[in-house]
């Protein structure tokens, strides 16, 4: 858990028990307060579940990665040999097509004396 989700928690539950004694008490200043509180409180905590999210998806896709990614490709290959050297020496090809370019040349520019 995210130490945002924590704080905003928290901010959200003081901007509601400040809004309430704004309530109880008539003082609009204080209620606004409490509003903006909670408010910023939400907003906090939303900001802490996504980045507990992006995490949880990193961590993810990283032991996708190292474990059951890697069984897939090894499996696939040894279905589809051909197939996969095929898929490789294109990947391979796209490559060298796209780092081999020559350099584009300037246009021509035609000057006009007079």
């Amino acid at each position: 858990m995210d130490n945002d989700r924590i704080a905003g928690a928290a901010k959200d539950f003081a901007g509601k028990a400040e809004s309430a004694v704004g309530d109880i008490t008539g003082d609009g200043k204080t209620q606004t307060s409490g509003l903006i509180h909670e408010a910023s409180g939400k907003v906090q905590n939303l900001y802490g579940q996504a980045k507990d999210a992006a995490r949880d998806a990193t961590d993810a896709a990283v032991s996708y990665a190292r474990g059951e990614g890697s069984d897939a490709v090894v499996k696939l290959v040894q279905q589809n040999p051909i197939g996969s050297l095929l898929a490789a020496g294109a990947v391979g090809f796209a490559l060298a097509l796209l780092l081999s370019r020559p350099a584009p040349r300037p246009q021509r520019r035609w000057r006009y004396y007079g």
